[in-house]
This record gives structure tokens, sequence and C-alpha cells, in this order.
């Protein structure tokens, strides 16, 4: 019984140092938070910060499913919404000459050790000029990173 009371003893000191020591440790931590490009346009995105931050991926996984089994598109929550907005001139992509979602999706997923895979299929840029008034065969172009688009031939394909 003796050594029982000693062994809970110990344990419940080393709860106690690591209690203490964890938040010291992670406050002297000199990974900087990450702090994503502003918004390309718009004044308030689709749902409070907070809740994108949290449940993005869900929004996206349950819009794809929408569009590529029931045909759904144009969605809030659909990959192009968040190109249209989120998407910043870099330079260290193709010379700052394109919009890409890097400087935005990127910033948090390198902090957080995640892979993302939508850009497997989708080009993560657009052009630098707005897409209201664009032609659509140049924003296809863009899309894919093609300078002169044929779309009648049909090298303009691919996911959008």
């Amino acid at each position: 019984m003796i050594h029982l009371k000693g062994l809970l003893g110990i344990l419940f000191a080393a709860v106690m140092v690591m209690t203490i020591a964890a938040p010291a440790a992670m406050a002297d931590s000199t990974v900087p938070l990450p702090s994503p490009a502003k918004a390309f346009k718009g004044k308030q995105c689709v749902e409070p910060a907070d809740v994108m931050r949290r449940q993005h991926m869900t929004f996206l996984n349950h819009q794809r499913d929408e569009t590529m089994r029931q045909g759904i598109r144009g969605n809030k929550y659909s990959l192009q919404q968040c190109i249209n907005c989120h998407a910043t001139a870099d330079p260290k992509i193709m010379g700052g000459t394109v919009r890409t979602l890097q400087p935005f999706c990127g910033e948090c997923h390198e902090y957080a050790a995640v892979n993302i895979d939508c850009f497997a299929c989708h080009n993560p840029t657009a052009p630098l000029e707005t897409s209201e008034n664009m032609p659509l065969d140049k924003m296809i172009a863009a899309h894919l990173g093609q300078g002169n688009p044929d779309v009648s031939s049909g090298k303009a394909g691919g996911a959008q």
C-alpha cells in the first residue's frame, strides 16, 4: 500500500510540473502566428472569420460533393468564390502577373502543417483584372495559365 501512495505522489508531481511548464514553453515559441493576406475584394466573408477558420474545409467538401454529384454550381462556398475574393498578387509567383491564393491559404496551411489538394485539379490563380467584365475564354485561360486560349479546339480543358 505504501508503494501505491508513493507512485501516486510521483504521478501527481509529474502532472503538476507538466501543467506549469507547458504554458511557459508555449509562450517562448519562436513560430509566429499566421497573418494571411487581406481579401482582394469584398467587405465581409460568407461566414464570420472564426467560423471559416474552423469549418472552411467542411464547406468546401460539401460544395464539391454538390457540384460533382448533383451538378449544383455557384454556391456561396464554391472554390471560385474563394479565388474571386482572396486571390492576391504575389511577386514570387509568376512575377506578380496573376492573383493567387498562395498568400492567403498557404499562410495558415503552412503554419498548421496541412497539405491542401484543391489545386491538384484547380488552378489557384486569377487575372489581375476583376472577373466581372472579363470574357469567359480569357478567364479560363488565366486559370489554366495559358496566354492565348483556343477554347474552340478544346485546348483549354481541365477543371476550374
